[in-house]
């Protein structure tokens, strides 16, 4: 059977379409893809249901034109516009003394139960900060474990049930049903941290083109998520205001120039200045100062980057980050990000992050604008996730990669069962007694014993 996924990110610049499933060795295999500018989305929020959900029907069509696999199963991934966060924690006894599955689902139900859902929010995550058998400190993994009673405090993600349903609609009109829904900040981490990061504790900043997404792990799970709507596109906007010229000029400028380093004026061959079109009079063109654009472009990052430090600190949580801040998404490309970056998180290692190079025919997932796509591969394939409770409040759980070997063991044993089951049929109707007609009587009687001596 398939077990082919589809994830979508539904991203301001990009709607990203990706169709794989997992071979053989358990690695990922991407069988399409599919990316088409937006429309009708802005700040990760549908905007224009039926614009959007022309995008996506674009996007998955596209992916579908190279693979003609059944699809399982669709992921989509949310941003942090419209999520709210708590924490709440839960109890179960354990008749038998032995912790199983149905046990951590029970606990992790009990704790989800316990807490204050705001009515007008659904449940998107249900994350287990720590697990605790009896009185013993906490653990990452109670399964087979023995105890009397389990206890385990949870991080809920929750986010607006009316953008849940713009984006359910969206994608129901292109024909896609949605399996989960995942915070773009979340699997953002899981495709660029690794193990160790995560103990230390960690800061993930995905800036994207009009939101920045925070999440801080600790331990194997998220204790903490944030989100401020500005982007790369804002320092668009910036430089299209106070140059005065239009936004297709703007951006250009911004990707041809833009930087936080500063300029060697001493060098002679430097740029020091360029020419650009101005705004209702295109036709022609005035001389700036690259020094100027500079200076937009670095207050722009400068306040995104210190708002995200205020609300750490805030939090409580800043002096649990013993990795440091880790940076991804498309506007963490920009020349100087970290240098900024550090000034900023003083005495905290930065780190640049692209995520898992998912090797493949199709794409270049060695991006940082590619983590949340990569991020909803790893969610959606992953078949030993941590315990959670999915947007269906179900428990995520182990899955069982069979080997071409065993596929072709169960398929040879099936061959044989089925061979068995006709032999064993056909030989019974062999030996089936004759019926005998009433009308017949004892003449019926003798035929039948005549019949049964002969057979033996």
């Amino acid at each position: 059977m398939s077990n082919a996924i589809l994830a979508i990110d539904i991203g301001t610049t990009n709607v990203i379409s990706i169709i794989a499933k997992n071979d053989f060795n358990n690695k990922i295999n991407i069988l399409g893809t599919g990316i088409e500018p937006s429309e009708g989305i802005d700040k990760g929020s549908i905007r224009d249901i039926e614009a959007a959900s022309m995008t996506i029907k674009r996007a998955v069509d596209s992916a579908k034109r190279s693979t003609n696999e059944t699809i399982e199963s669709t992921f989509v991934s949310i941003s942090g516009t419209y999520t709210k966060s708590l924490r709440s924690s839960g109890s179960v006894n354990i008749p038998n003394g032995h912790i199983t599955q149905n046990e951590i689902n029970q606990v992790l139900q009990m704790a989800l139960y316990n807490a204050t859902i705001v009515p007008e929010y659904d449940v998107v995550h249900v994350l287990p900060i720590f697990f605790k058998v009896d009185d013993a400190n906490s653990v990452g993994n109670p399964l087979n474990m023995n105890g009397s009673r389990l206890e385990v405090s949870i991080y809920i993600v929750t986010a607006k049930k009316t953008a849940l349903t713009n984006i359910k609609n969206a994608c129901k009109n292109a024909g896609i049903e949605v399996t989960n829904f995942v915070l773009s900040g979340y699997v953002s981490a899981i495709s660029v941290l690794d193990d160790e990061q995560k103990r230390l504790g960690v800061g993930v900043i995905d800036l994207g083109a009009s939101t920045t997404d925070l999440v801080v792990y600790k331990g194997k799970s998220i204790i903490y998520n944030d989100f401020l709507p500005v982007g790369s596109k804002n320092i668009t906007n910036d430089l299209s205001v106070m140059l005065h010229t239009p936004q297709t000029a703007a951006e250009m400028l911004k990707k041809e120039y833009g930087t936080l380093l500063p300029i060697d004026k001493e060098s002679s061959g430097s740029i020091k200045r360029v020419k650009i079109p101005i705004i209702g009079d295109e036709q022609n063109t005035k001389e700036m100062a690259l020094d100027l654009v500079q200076t937009i472009i670095h207050a722009r990052a400068e306040e995104t980057l210190i708002l995200i430090s205020e609300e750490l600190k805030k939090s409580g949580i800043h002096d649990i980050l013993g990795a440091g801040i880790v940076l991804t998404g498309g506007m963490s490309q920009l020349p100087g990000i970290k240098e900024l970056t550090s000034k900023i998180f003083t005495n905290m290692p930065i780190k640049v992050a692209n995520p898992v190079n998912i090797k493949n025919g199709y794409i270049n997932f060695d991006d940082p604008a590619m983590s949340t796509i990569v991020g909803l591969l790893m969610y959606g394939l992953d078949t030993n996730p941590s315990f959670e409770l999915d947007s269906n409040k179900k428990l995520r759980k182990k899955v069982e990669i069979k080997s071409i070997h065993d596929q072709e063991q169960a398929l040879d044993h099936s061959t044989i069962d089925e061979s068995r089951q006709t032999q064993h049929t056909v030989q019974r109707d062999e030996v089936l007694l004759p019926t005998i007609d009433k009308k017949d009587g004892n003449k019926g009687m003798s035929k039948f014993w005549k019949k049964v001596s002969e057979w033996f």
